[in-house]
């Protein structure tokens, strides 16, 4: 595990654990309106572009892909799949910088929190796709508990504050620092999502809500987390449904990699290789990729 007090400043220690998420991939109706939000909105720049897709990231780094095709059927609100795609800041500062930029814009927020870990804002993409834009708190400031995990709570977000204390100047987009920090899913059932994402791929239960587990990587929060609060008995997704198609989780230890890939097998939970990586559905037949860190 690595030292809190040694890690890489100029990454966030989301980053900087054993796993972490890579990038995420939306299936969408509209490719050019949802692409433009993004842009405009969250500040991403388009990588690659065709014209069934769009890669968009911060500072060359992909974070987002966007995918369309003639038969895109919108997924039922009840439909397992995406809750939010949360994108990472590297400190408070870029947060309220965000926030002064997407009031001018007209953005509509969805809501905003603070989890004692981290102080988050909430949107939706045109196309009902959740977003969370957020920043950790120091890690010096989590409070560990003695079983390992982490205390947090959904609590009211000064949002005011945060736009007062933002900087005067211009917002230039997402900084080549931004991420994804974590992905928070709907599932059918959290026993299950507890089977798969703890047991099968290794990470740790962080936190728990009612009808809701946080799984983190070395330490972290959360990297992956699943409720039941719109989709509880949801079954696996099928079709040429929008929404979430798919993530990837980037492995910085090997070790953790081969050990998460020994127990699909062992489970024979199908497994096929692709130039990203390992790929595989998680039990709602939401699409994962293991990759290993380059």
């Amino acid at each position: 595990m690595t030292d809190t007090n040694t890690i890489n400043v100029t990454q966030s220690f989301a980053l900087t654990r054993p796993v972490h998420v890579g990038r995420s991939h939306l299936v969408v109706s509209d490719l050019d309106r949802v692409k433009q939000f993004y842009e405009t909105m969250l500040g991403l720049q388009v990588i690659e572009q065709t014209a069934s897709g769009a890669v968009l990231g911060a500072g060359g780094k992909p974070l987002l892909m966007l995918t369309t095709a003639g038969n895109v059927q919108r997924a039922p609100r009840n439909a397992a799949g995406l809750f939010h795609t949360a994108f990472l800041l590297p400190d408070r500062n870029e947060l309220g910088h965000w926030l002064a930029h997407a009031v001018a814009h007209g953005v509509r927020l969805d809501g905003a929190s603070d989890h004692l870990v981290s102080e988050a804002i909430y949107l939706s993409d045109p196309e009902g796709n959740g977003i969370e834009v957020y920043a950790d708190r120091p890690v010096g400031d989590w409070t560990f508990l003695s079983d390992g995990t982490v205390e947090m709570a959904t609590l009211h977000l000064d949002l005011q504050g945060l736009y007062d204390n933002a900087p005067k100047t211009r917002w230039g987009g997402m900084t080549d620092r931004a991420a994804i920090g974590h992905m928070h899913l709907q599932v059918g059932n959290i026993p299950e999502a507890n089977r798969f994402y703890e047991g099968v791929l290794g990470l740790k239960k962080m936190a728990v809500y009612p009808g809701a587990s946080f799984f983190g990587a070395g330490t972290y929060h959360h990297h992956v987390a699943a409720n039941i609060w719109n989709s509880r008995g949801a079954t696996s997704r099928e079709g040429a449904m929008s929404g979430l198609s798919d993530y990837s989780l980037t492995f910085n230890d090997r070790k953790a990699l081969d050990t998460a890939l020994a127990t699909l097998e062992s489970l024979e939970i199908p497994v096929t290789r692709s130039a990203e990586g390992h790929v595989l559905k998680d039990p709602w037949g939401i699409g994962l990729t293991l990759t290993a860190a380059e």
